[in-house]
């Protein structure tokens, strides 16, 4: 093989998400960014004609975040929103917040490992737009905190136009997030996510339409959320709980266990709902349940 080539494994040996925490946080970025370079070097060999693109977003660049920076910034810029200011804004952004870098660093290996469709850490950075969207968002959250809101809204403005991923500034996202697909998914002002947490598209954590104040979803850690799955006011998700493809949830859903249907229900009934013990935002197990929820059979 030759040197700085690196396989696409059939399976990954790379430290769970929950373990990554046991490595200092530099070291882990370090680590994650060498593995960018080389795949990165690795596919212009093979690839000439990206090679110019991937020198420009990875290869020109000494460090993740001012490869990332320089990737939204032109991704997210427009003819009024320039992308030499994105890229300040995006860089100051990252590199005076560390617990930004190591959310970023978080959210890469959760696509890597949870996503068998996901074949590097490179691929990722470059194309993943459900990744790319929640970068952003970390930004534009931070922004919002800091009452720069106007701008916060206007990024949110171009994530929404750019990624089809609408996130208010104001929600809040823990690290370990994987938006699998992305599209459509909306995030309203006050809803929570917790770590470790996958979502995939079409995925809504919206408000009743009535209520005023704090009225979002809070979404505890370990959590899978299926596709089209619509989750509404100011419930809680346990923590490592399922929400089913499809479903619409308006009770909280207790932890461990798996809500499905419209309106949902608990798997194994309201006294005495089936519990699972693995993690599904980690496990990525979407119908483990269904023998114990129907005997349909095609």
């Amino acid at each position: 093989m030759p040197a700085g080539e690196l396989r696409y494994p059939s399976s990954i040996s790379y430290p769970p998400i929950s373990q990554a925490t046991d490595t200092p946080m530099e070291v882990d970025e370090l680590w994650v960014w060498a593995q960018i370079k080389a795949e990165a070097r690795r596919d212009a060999e093979l690839e000439p004609a990206l090679a110019s693109y991937l020198y420009s977003t990875i290869l020109s660049h000494s460090s993740l975040e001012r490869s990332l920076s320089f990737h939204l910034g032109n991704k997210l810029c427009s003819s009024t929103l320039l992308s030499t200011l994105l890229y300040d804004l995006f860089l100051n952004t990252f590199s005076s917040d560390p617990s930004l870098r190591a959310a970023a660093v978080a959210d890469l290996r959760a696509a890597r490992v949870r996503d068998p469709a996901c074949v590097s850490f490179s691929h990722c950075l470059l194309n993943y737009k459900g990744f790319l969207a929640c970068q952003a968002h970390r930004v534009a959250h931070k922004l919002w905190n800091q009452s720069r809101r106007p701008l916060a809204l206007a990024l949110q403005s171009r994530i929404s136009d750019v990624f089809a991923v609408d996130i208010h500034p104001a929600a809040k996202m823990g690290k370990g997030i994987l938006f699998d697909h992305a599209t459509g998914v909306v995030v309203g002002e006050t809803a929570v996510v917790g770590n470790n947490v996958s979502i995939l598209h079409h995925v809504t954590l919206g408000g009743t339409g009535k209520a005023c104040g704090d009225r979002h979803p809070k979404i505890g850690d370990g959590v899978l959320i299926g596709a089209g799955a619509t989750i509404l006011g100011n419930v809680k998700i346990g923590e490592g709980a399922k929400i089913g493809a499809g479903s619409v949830v308006l009770i909280d859903v207790p932890p461990r266990t798996t809500a499905v249907g419209n309106p949902a229900r608990l798997v194994g009934g309201k006294d005495k709902p089936s519990r699972h013990e693995e993690i599904p935002g980690e496990s990525m197990d979407h119908t483990s349940f269904i023998s114990e929820w129907s005997d349909y059979i095609i």
